[in-house]
């Protein structure tokens, strides 16, 4: 007679897809209570939460911003999902103040935002639209008034369009009009903001904007991918020298996207493939960035796509004073003949638990990465600068919101956390991706990520149930 577990694998994926969902719902009842969870974590630990500024600011043509390389993405037919746009999103650059109030209502402790490049300098003669400033710095005042540490990020993908019309990324004189625009933001915030992270997700905006054609600006082609990945890594040098001599005593770093990539067998080429991946997609960016230069198993893969490059260029990094990791999931990986894609390997997607993103739920690949980070680059200190899920809520007859999913989802990762930091990772921050509801890049507004239910007609914002459990966490947590 076949085991339970041979016969569970002979069923539907269908159906394997419902065992898997309850079995995770079964296992939110043994989630630590969010008092002895954060009984695991030290006095003054960044508990907080994430946003970006295209993602929720709307108001695109307010007080002298202009386009950015998303608003002409988004406003392109067949790029987006329905064509939604991020022109109102969660109307953020309306309602700061009001959300405000909620994070302060919620107990945060910091608060991780973006800086909208084109409203600071909307066109390509650099110069600087005061008012855009204007907005971060009363935000900037109102979260210090309210006890909630800002975590500012320059670049989170909203190049302005300017630029990119005179090459952008691919463009070598980005380098230098990324550090001119963290130097004039230094100048503003910068007796206030003591923690900087200069780009998020490089890997992301350049593969999926210009190897991919999935996010903006649109292109397929992977020489220009690793051109912008490689002037990415220098303008985050740059910045990060411009921000420390105009901001003395800054803790200065940058967010990687970090995917716990494993084999789908033990089988030799599987192994292989796995290793290919995590090299151009992990090892690509973590490498440079602590000044070691690019993987040489990489360069060999890439081949005649990196000439022309000075690849010794990136030697001169000096490792961040902080490494903000965003993880949300892992990969399992077998090899592929595809030419499409130097690292010849596809995804293996198993029937288990998955949120609405089709991203596994993975939590002991956060504990993992963060081992794995800490025994071979040493950061000094490690932010969780994004870790969340999307799931389908819907408000309730009373306009609440259940999300037993996303609560189960945040208690997992937050005690992977403490797992890496009790073997000694120093992780000392931790941001839930995301505060809001809000525009989901190519995605539009099908996916939901926030503690916070967004209402998009009536812009009206409903703690779900997941946000008031972080709520408990953080006042149990100690000061």
């Amino acid at each position: 007679m076949a085991s339970f577990q041979e016969m569970l694998w002979a069923w539907p994926a269908s159906t394997l897809e419902k065992y898997a969902w309850r079995a995770f719902h079964w296992s939110r009842d043994l989630s630590p209570l969010p008092d002895a969870l954060a009984a695991r974590f030290p006095r003054g630990f960044a508990w907080g939460a994430a946003t970006a500024s295209y993602q929720i600011e709307g108001s695109t043509a307010a007080d002298g911003r202009r386009p950015s390389i998303w608003d002409t993405f988004s406003h392109t037919l067949g790029r987006t999902r329905n064509g939604e746009t991020g022109d109102t999103a969660c109307d953020h650059y309306r309602r700061w103040s009001e959300d405000v109030d909620l994070m302060a209502d919620l107990g945060l402790r910091a608060y991780r935002f973006s800086i909208a490049w084109p409203r600071v300098q909307p066109d390509a003669d650099g110069r600087v639209n005061e008012r855009g400033l204007d907005f971060y710095d009363h935000l900037v005042d109102a979260l210090l008034a309210r006890g909630i540490e800002p975590f500012v990020t320059l670049y989170h993908w909203d190049l302005p369009q300017a630029l990119e019309e005179l090459g952008g990324w691919r463009d070598p004189e980005i380098v230098g009009r990324f550090a001119e625009y963290a130097s004039t933001v230094a100048r503003r915030l910068g007796d206030r903001v003591r923690h900087w992270l200069t780009l998020n997700e490089p890997q992301v905006f350049s593969v999926l904007g210009y190897a991919f054609g999935h996010h903006a600006p649109g292109l397929r082609d992977w020489r220009a991918a690793l051109l912008v990945a490689h002037h990415a890594h220098l303008a985050h040098g740059a910045a990060a020298q411009a921000l420390r001599r105009e901001v003395p005593g800054a803790r200065v770093g940058l967010a990687l996207n970090l995917v716990r990539y494993e084999p789908a067998s033990q089988q030799p080429a599987d192994l292989a493939a796995a290793d290919r991946v995590d090299g151009t997609s992990n090892r690509w960016f973590l490498d440079p960035v602590f000044g070691r230069g690019y993987p040489a198993d990489v360069t060999d893969l890439f081949g005649d796509l990196l000439d022309g490059l000075d690849l010794d260029a990136v030697r001169s990094l000096s490792a961040p004073d902080l490494l903000g990791i965003n993880y949300y999931t892992r990969e399992l990986v077998r090899a592929a003949d595809d030419a499409s894609d130097p690292a010849r390997a596809a995804i293996v997607r198993p029937a288990v638990p998955r949120t609405t993103m089709g991203w596994e739920v993975y939590p002991e690949g956060l504990r993992l990465t963060l081992e794995r980070v800490h025994r071979q680059y040493a950061p000094a200190s490690i932010v969780i600068s994004e870790n969340g899920a999307a799931y389908p809520d819907l408000a309730g007859a009373d306009g609440s919101v259940s999300d037993p999913e996303r609560t189960a989802y945040l208690a997992s990762h937050i005690a992977a956390v403490a797992d890496a930091r009790d073997g000694g990772v120093p992780v000392d921050g931790y941001f839930v991706w995301s505060l809001l509801d809000n525009y989901e890049w190519a995605e539009g507004y099908g996916q939901r990520f926030g503690l916070v239910r967004v209402d998009y007609e009536t812009q009206r914002r409903t703690v779900k149930e997941s946000g008031s459990w972080y709520r408990e966490l953080l006042a149990a947590a100690p000061r």
